[in-house]
């Protein structure tokens, strides 16, 4: 019997374990799939927006290779870091070890005032509304007037979204009720996305961009000036494309001939000299433009009471801007296509208003103390899964997901990931079989001081989740925080 554990219980540790199920050249493997969490599932619970039930119905299917026999579902286990069980102890217990812990951090934007409060990652804004346990109560959407998200992907329309849709639409869903109660006294009334390149480089999907146009009372506005700098925008149809970027284009040219937005805010020459629409110098937090063009002054409010999604291409954020020790707004620098692909800036610079700022511009994988890792890429070295030593295979190791190839693709791309993994791995079983491994590696991982959560545990939770919503009149709740989870692990109520 090969004896293998999965580490990491999001769609590519459990491809993996489907791929072990489903390869025929070793009869007999059983998979102990790890998390630190108590609960599965990971990005397809803590990741996908609340309200998007099609893609959060993946739980189904994952959830029937957790509940196979051959598969034990093992939460609550710290892997590396002080309190948890090295990886090299780990190799103990079992033939082979899969890491599949994904990239849990975000990338910085690397500017001037990043750090001020009001200014926070979309990952954080993400785990705040999908009751991540390691994320702190905050009220984001209640102070914030205007917002900026930053970066042009689908995390950036799903947090645009979220902050645009109203509460009563979410209250069918499993946001937390303190989530749903910030949202629900929300005045955000405008969001902008915000991109440092142009429209045909976007990343995101056009379902994503299309369900923004489909919220209730919620305009959206896209410059067609803007659109117009993108030579792909202008390009005629026998011109080469991918199929996503002419979807995407097709869905914002319908949306610029509505009518054409005002500036957001100060725009700067060379000089520093601040401009707004009229050519009126002013300072960069004093006004803020309506989609009228209409002035509104620093509180930034809009008259008729909806919501307004801006989609703004070529700026790049410089600078966020600061007032009464918080974020107030973003300085960007206007970029025009370089002809190579890329983008250059034109030395002037537009200040947007912004009480939230919220980063998306891409993960990044962590380092897991006690595996090779590459700074540079954010990855572990691997050769078609191999985890590699000084470059040269470990009997044993192996990654599938993000911390293998990086953070790149949809969820469906970590299938084909998991299986050239296990190829590898069940190539190198003859080899591996003939290590040793524990007949209960539970049993092991209990006197090395950990507490696992079992499948039971998990259904537990669920049960748990289900009550909270009844009590609220809604479906399933999530539970947010660790001790909850853990006493209705337990069974417990609190």
């Amino acid at each position: 019997m090969l004896r293998v554990a999965v580490v990491g219980s999001g769609p590519s540790g459990v491809y993996t374990a489907q791929a072990l199920l489903n390869q025929s050249l070793v009869p007999e493997v059983r998979v102990h799939v790890l998390d630190r969490l108590p609960t599965p599932y990971g990005l397809v619970r803590y990741g996908v927006a609340p309200d998007h039930e099609k893609i959060k119905s993946l739980q189904n299917s994952l959830r029937a290779v957790l509940e196979d026999e051959r598969v034990t579902f093992v939460g609550h286990v710290q892997i590396g870091g002080a309190d948890g069980v090295p990886p090299a102890r780990l190799a103990e217990l079992y033939h082979a070890v899969v890491y599949c812990v994904g990239a849990a951090a975000d990338r910085p934007l690397a500017v001037p005032g990043e750090e001020l409060p009001g200014s926070c990652s979309a990952t954080r804004f993400v785990s705040w509304y999908s009751a991540h346990p390691d994320s702190a109560p905050d009220d984001f959407a209640l102070r914030a007037r205007s917002a900026v998200v930053i970066g042009v992907g689908n995390v950036a329309v799903d947090v645009a979204r979220i902050l645009a849709r109203g509460a009563d639409e979410l209250r069918a869903t499993d946001v937390p009720r303190a989530a749903l109660g910030a949202l629900a006294g929300s005045r955000v009334r405008e969001v902008h996305i915000v991109g440092r390149r142009g429209p045909s480089q976007a990343r995101f999907t056009t379902k994503e961009l299309r369900e923004l146009g489909a919220l209730p009372g919620a305009r959206i506005l896209v410059d067609p000036a803007e659109l117009a700098r993108d030579p792909a925008y202008a390009a005629p149809d026998g011109l080469p494309l991918p199929a996503v970027v002419r979807r995407n284009l097709e869905v914002l040219r319908g949306w610029a001939v509505r009518g054409e937005p005002a500036p957001s805010g100060a725009v700067y020459d060379r000089s520093g000299a601040a401009h707004g629409a009229s050519g009126v110098p002013y300072g960069p937090s004093e006004a803020v433009y309506g989609a009228s063009g209409a002035a509104h002054g620093g509180s930034g409010a809009v008259s008729d009471g909806g919501r307004r999604i801006r989609l703004r291409f070529f700026l790049r954020p410089v600078e966020l801007l600061e007032r009464g020790g918080r974020v107030a707004g973003v300085r960007f620098a206007r970029t025009v296509p370089d002809g190579a692909g890329g983008v250059q800036d034109t030395g002037t610079y537009e200040d947007i208003e912004a009480q939230l700022v919220l980063r998306a511009v891409g993960y990044r994988g962590v380092e897991l103390p006690g595996l090779p890792f590459d700074p540079v890429r954010g990855t572990v070295p691997h050769a078609a899964g191999r985890v590699l030593r000084d470059g040269v295979p470990s009997p044993g190791e192996y990654v599938a997901g993000w911390i293998k190839r990086g953070p790149t693709g949809v969820i469906g791309s970590n299938r084909s990931c998991a299986k050239e993994t296990v190829a590898s791995l069940i190539e190198d079983a003859p080899l591996l079989a003939r290590r040793p491994a524990a007949d209960d590696p539970l049993a092991v991982l209990r006197a090395w001081g950990q507490r696992p959560v079992e499948w039971d545990g998990w259904l537990s939770i669920e049960r748990a989740e289900e009550a909270l919503g009844r009590s609220l009149g809604r479906g399933p709740v999530k539970i947010p925080d660790w001790p909850g989870l853990l006493a209705a692990a337990r069974g417990e109520e609190r």
